[in-house]
């Protein structure tokens, strides 16, 4: 039997094709169950086109991939690192059953598993896709994924557009209350006070810059290489009558200059590359007073490893979330002392509940908006962030640091938190 004709793109992602016909081969059912073992024999069946159902696990079934062509499988086989996301997109995997689930139960399976070779690696060695983010390749890499338009981002996110790690003090908040909490905790911890100067590297769509005048009257310059994104910030500091107190730049962070109390990114770091990190330590260096103190809130991992080939290909390309080995060389090279570091890994985990629940609720609009394979992207992308943060192979770090010897710091970290958090 033949085998099928490779995927045609339609906007850069494949579309589907018929699935196969006839049954599955001996070897074929016997690569489906090397693709199970690789991944550690998580509790899933795997159904094959002519439905077949494998599984090595000797737990009750929590899940099923359905593979819907033999060519798909063997993609998958040898890199399903990359295949799995690419091959759901084409509509030649589907899950059935909750696909954060399924995607958690393959991670934690991973996670246990002692052999060499996972679903990460497959049956092909991954090649590091470490690359210097440029000032070029930098501002293609936002654009990709931040411009695609404000009206997506508007159909999933809360009201202010904020696309980053909630803080849930009680576990009750919807994603607003949320957000609006998260905004409150960095400035707490950043220990703000009226007429501070704050640099906000990354800023968004603006909603922590615009927080920190409104309710805290400091004065902000918030650098973005969005261009959508800043147009929107500037829109609402204008409305909102703050543009005498928050400036948006668009412009790479490491062309800000002057001097300034507080430092904050939010989101950014994952984007700057560790290669960049002494660099980035140097320009925070130049800016921060001599009492200065700043926060880096940044998606992470327990160790060094390379970023899920999948997403850097359709969703996040050059990014690069650290250890928080790879995140201290960027105090230790600098200077600085960090004071607090906390793990939000659960917090992270929730806001992208909310998220999915949202964009699930809009996806014919978003079909409309675009297409199929889009549709499918980012319920993938959603998906596979909750599994991540949800297993513990991805962190969300907040580290908080000021320079070394400076003794202008709180005594303990009582003032962090109010009644009920």
């Amino acid at each position: 039997m033949q085998d099928e004709p490779e995927t045609a793109p339609v906007q850069g992602l494949p579309q589907p094709v018929l699935p196969s016909r006839g049954p599955a081969h001996k070897t074929e059912r016997w690569l489906t169950k090397r693709v199970l073992e690789s991944a550690g024999n998580p509790p899933i069946t795997i159904v094959l086109w002519d439905g077949s159902e494998i599984t090595t696990s000797r737990q009750p079934v929590l899940g099923r991939l359905l593979i819907h062509d033999r060519r798909a499988l063997r993609k998958l086989a040898l890199n399903p690192d990359l295949e799995l996301g690419e091959l759901y997109t084409a509509g030649r995997i589907d899950v059935e059953g909750d696909l954060a689930q399924v995607l958690e139960i393959i991670y934690r399976a991973q996670s246990t598993s002692h052999t060499s070779s996972t679903m990460v690696l497959g049956l092909l060695p991954v090649l590091s896709r470490r690359q210097r983010n440029t000032f070029s390749r930098a501002r293609e890499n936002i654009h990709y994924h931040y411009d695609i338009g404000n009206d997506f981002y508007r159909l999933w996110l809360d009201e202010q557009l904020v696309y980053t790690c909630a803080y849930y003090p009680t576990q009750t908040e919807s994603l607003e209350q949320a957000q609006v909490a998260k905004l409150d905790y960095v400035c707490r911890k950043l220990h703000l006070k009226p007429g501070d100067r704050v640099v906000d590297a990354g800023c968004g769509w603006g909603a922590l810059a615009l927080h920190m005048a409104r309710h805290y009257g400091a004065s902000v310059k918030a650098f973005n290489i969005s261009h959508e994104q800043i147009a929107f910030a500037r829109d609402r500091a204008r409305n909102e009558g703050l543009e005498d107190r928050v400036e948006f730049i668009e412009d790479d962070y490491r062309n800000m200059s002057g001097e300034f109390d507080a430092f904050a990114s939010i989101g950014m770091l994952e984007h700057v590359g560790i290669a960049n990190y002494g660099s980035l330590g140097g320009l925070i260096d130049r800016v921060l007073t001599p009492e200065g103190r700043g926060l880096i809130h940044s998606i992470g991992r327990d160790y060094p490893r390379p970023i899920n080939a999948w997403i850097d290909r359709r969703v996040f390309p050059g990014a690069q979330p650290p250890s928080i080995g790879e995140m201290m060389g960027l105090f230790e090279s600098s200077g600085f002392s960090v004071l607090d570091v906390e793990n939000l890994r659960l917090h992270y985990a929730r806001t992208l509940e909310h998220w999915s629940e949202r964009f699930e609720q809009s996806v014919d609009r978003v079909r409309e908006m675009f297409d199929e394979p889009f549709m499918r992207v980012w319920r993938m992308y959603l998906a596979s962030s909750i599994a991540a943060f949800r297993s513990g192979t991805l962190q969300l770090f907040q580290v908080v640091f000021t320079r070394t010897g400076n003794n202008d710091i709180p005594w303990t970290r009582r003032y962090l938190y109010r009644d009920g958090e």
